[in-house]
This record gives structure tokens, sequence and C-alpha cells, in this order.
């Protein structure tokens, strides 16, 4: 099921490639989903505001993990496009231990510092406990979710997007199973929710790695292949470390906006996060343009055709502008109709609906712009400038933190909420700078701008 990303029309083989990325990250996102819904419905409003409180703070723990190791297989592609057998071996070996090592600190540090950051993010008093129960559990299962994201990755970097998908939708029937077993027999409120995260997530993991052990030769490595390599390490810390600094900037910013939004009361907090669970649905083909664009760049990049790059990010683009019309289209309408499902029978949801409106207006009009910092990003990720690739998470972090500040003086709901919207039209815009520039600066090192060349050994 592997698929050589350096041939065919690019505009089909990026579709190809990402169609199922996008069923399996909505699968995902639709498990998260029934998380809210069963906490809001049979835990109580606080619990949902409790576990939207914590979303960013989990984007934040999480989304650095799972960039690290991401970072990795971008290493593996590059080889695997390259034809280089054995160093894709390698490269999947020390990608491993290396992984080992962030879950070790990350469980650790998280553990201990979870507490002190939910007050420094003014969390309600009303669902402090709510929050820490979910959060504290997260952090303890990180192991899961860095395995999971870390098999999934090196799949995807030789171009295997279906078996990825499998295991997410065997992880979400289990995670639904699990929701209903521990929150509603066990009882065991925002705490139980983050449990069955944690077991689906490490169900999906023993999957991914199963498969790799019994149908994918190029990515099982031998015994030879586990020895450290210095190189390889180096390697792909180079390009770990950018995504993860870059995940963590994009998540402070999202945390200090969810600062602001916290100081208007926990009726704001749960209207924003049941709106915003429905924009994870359906912006989660903006995210997946990001994974496709890692693999697809890294192959075409290890062979050295820079003129096809240029046409997958094209290709990508013109997607997306009909894509992100319909979909701010669709969530604008459909959100007074969805919004019920997340609060209990008898729930006031005209409490709830003028702040969720709110913050999905302002957002679904910029749908095309976080379309953009996910290709852009990746592609400069890809081609190996993951530290230059961090200016773009800078700039979002920076217009974030202006807009945030300006809403909290200022006393004004509307300017927290564009603090998203803000800081994607400012990171795509550099994002399209730094890419075009860089393109640039490679094909003129490379001596020909539109003939494949065969990379180099690292």
């Amino acid at each position: 099921m592997e698929n050589r990303l350096t041939e065919g029309k690019p505009f089909n083989v990026i579709l190809r490639f990402m169609l199922p990325l996008v069923i399996g990250n909505i699968c995902q996102q639709l498990y998260n989903l029934v998380d809210t819904i069963i906490v809001g419905r049979f835990v109580g409003p606080t619990a949902l505001a409790a576990v939207g409180s914590t979303g960013t703070i989990m984007f934040f723990i999480v989304g650095t993990c799972t960039g690290m190791v991401t970072g990795f297989s971008i290493v593996t592609s590059q080889k695997y496009g390259a034809g280089e057998t054995e160093e894709v071996k390698k490269s999947v070996s020390n990608g491993l231990l290396l992984s080992f090592i962030i879950i070790l600190i990350s469980t650790v540090v998280t553990v201990a510092v979870i507490k002190p950051v939910l007050r420094l993010m003014n969390t309600p008093d009303d669902i402090f406990d709510y929050a820490y129960d979910y959060i504290s559990v997260i952090c303890i299962g990180i192991f899961a979710t860095v395995f999971y994201n870390f098999f999934s990755a090196v799949l995807r970097a030789i171009g295997n997007s279906s078996i990825p998908l499998i295991s997410l939708i065997i992880s979400a029937a289990l995670n639904i199973g699990l929701d209903l077993l521990f929150i509603i027999v066990f009882e065991l409120g925002t705490a139980g929710a983050a449990i069955a995260t944690v077991l689906s997530q490490a169900v999906s993991a023993l999957f991914c790695l199963i498969y790799i052990l019994l149908r994918v030769p190029d990515l099982k490595p031998s015994r030879s292949h586990w020895r450290p390599s210095r190189r390889m390490i180096t390697g792909e810390l180079m390009q770990g470390i950018p995504m993860a600094l870059q995940t963590g900037i994009t998540a402070s910013g999202t945390m200090i906006m969810q600062s602001a939004i916290n100081l208007f009361g926990s009726i704001a907090v749960a209207g924003v996060t049941a709106a915003s669970k429905l924009q994870m649905i359906m912006t989660q083909a903006m995210f997946t343009s990001g994974q496709t664009m890692a693999s697809y760049v890294g192959q075409n990049y290890g062979k050295g055709d820079y003129q096809r790059i240029r046409e997958g990010i094209k290709a990508a683009l013109k997607m997306f502008v009909v894509y992100c019309i319909l979909a701010a289209a669709i969530t604008i309408i459909i959100l007074p109709y969805v919004l019920p499902v997340f609060f209990e029978p008898g729930a006031d949801i005209t409490e709830y609906l003028p702040w969720s409106r709110i913050y999905i207006v302002e957002c679904s009009v910029c749908y095309f712009f976080l379309a953009m910092v996910f290709i852009y990003r990746s592609a400069i990720q890809a081609v190996g400038h993951g530290f230059t690739a961090m200016l773009m998470g800078v700039a979002e972090l920076s217009a974030r933190l202006i807009m945030s500040v300006i809403s909290m003086i200022a006393g004004s709901f509307y300017l927290a909420v564009a603090s998203d919207p803000f800081a994607w039209v400012v990171a795509a815009m550099l994002g399209l700078f730094i890419f075009v520039r860089l393109m640039k600066k490679i094909e003129k090192l490379s001596g020909v701008a539109t003939e494949p060349r065969r990379a180099s050994r690292g």
C-alpha cells in the first residue's frame, strides 16, 4: 500500500493521498466530539466548559510531542523518495528511540506543572476541578498519543494513508464505547472521558505497529539498524525540534487567547467550546493538507524534483479555494442546529448561541488563510528548513498575543475570538513569502530548477 508521490499528475496524487487522511482526521474529531457531547449531556455544562478550557493546554502538550515525532518522519520521506531503503529503516529505529525519551520527559514535566498552568490561565473556579481531572489523565497517557502519531507518520512518509485511516476508525468506535462505559456507567466524569481517549489511542498505536511489523518491510528495522546513529539522530532532531517548537509556539498563542475568553465566564467558554468542536471537524481538511504536503514535498525533495513541488503546492491551493468557501457557508448555517447536542436536555441554548455565532463567523471567513498556513509550513519543513518555518509560528504567536491583550484591555469578546483569524492571515502571508524565496534559493543552488536530481546520502 506504499505510494510513490513522485509520480503521476500532482493534483490527482495529492487528492488520492489526502482523502483517507481527511476521513481519518474527521473520525478522530468525531470521537473527540463524542467526548464533549457525552460530558455536556451527562455531567453538565460546567464539565463541558472545563473540557473546553483545557483544549489549548492539550494542544500545547500533545501537539508539541507529536510535532517532534512527526518531524522525524520527514527524514523518512526524504530517504524513501531517494530510494535509500537502509536509511529509511535507520530513520525509523532512531526515531523510535527518540520517541521513548520524549515520552519520559514530557510526562514528568506536564504532570508537575499542569495545576499552576490552569491557575495562570484564569480557569474559572466552578470548572477548575473538572478541568484538572481531564487534563491530568491526558498528561499521564501521552505515551499513547506519541506512539500512534509516530507510527502513523512513518506510514504516511512512504505514501500509505490508508492504514492510519483504518486505525482511527477502530479507535473512534472504541472511544465511543469507552466514553459511555466510564462516564455513564462508572460515573468517572471528565476523567472518564480522558481515560477513554488514552486507551483508544493506545489501541490505534498497537494496530499500526503490528501492521508495520507484518506488512511493511521497508519500515521494519533489523538488529543492525537499532544502533544509534549520531548523523541520523541529528538529522531527525533538526526536523523534529522546529516542528515541536512551531506547535508549541502556536499553542502558546491559543492559550493566551483562551485566557482572554475565560474572562467572559463559563457560559462564554462553553459556547466557544461547542462551536470550536464543530469548527475542528470542518477544518480537518486544512490540517490534513499539511500532513499531505509534508509527505509529498518530502519525497519529491528527496528525488530532487523541485518543479513538481511547485506544481503540487498550486494544486493544493486550488483545491482549498473551493473547499474553504463551502466549509465556511456550511458551518455558519448549521451552527444553531448542532449546538443543542452539546448540552443537557432543557438547557437554554439562547444563552450560548450568541457567543458561539460570533466565534464561528469571525473564524470561518478566514478558513483559506488557515489552509495556506498548513500547506506552506509543511512544505518549508519538508525541504529541510524547519527552523525557517518557525518564523510562521512566531508570527502567529505575536498576532494572537497582540489581539488578545487588546481584547482584555478593551473588554471585547469580538476582539478576543478574532485572535485566531488574525493570526492565520499574518502567518499565511509570511509563509507565502518564505516559500517563494526559499524555492528560488534551492533551485539556484541546485543549478537546474526543473530537472530532478538524486539527493545525496546524508
